[in-house]
């Protein structure tokens, strides 16, 4: 991959994160090395458990908006 192209993709992965949208593709490669054996959600599954911690506040935490 050129020096251009990873810049980019991480340019991508960053803004994605800023304006809540989850990485999907890390997160299965986190289960699959950290967790072998362990269940991986599927994306829609992924998707909404993101959502309900970033706008509900999560385990203990107070509900925000951003």
């Amino acid at each position: 991959m050129t020096e251009i192209k990873r810049a980019w993709a991480w340019a991508v992965k960053a803004a994605r994160l800023m304006v809540g949208v989850p990485d999907y593709e890390t997160y299965v490669q986190h289960q699959k090395t950290a967790h072998p054996g362990a269940p991986v959600m599927t994306y829609e599954e992924f998707f909404r458990a993101c959502q309900e911690r970033r706008y509900t506040g999560g385990q203990g935490r107070t509900p925000r908006c951003c």
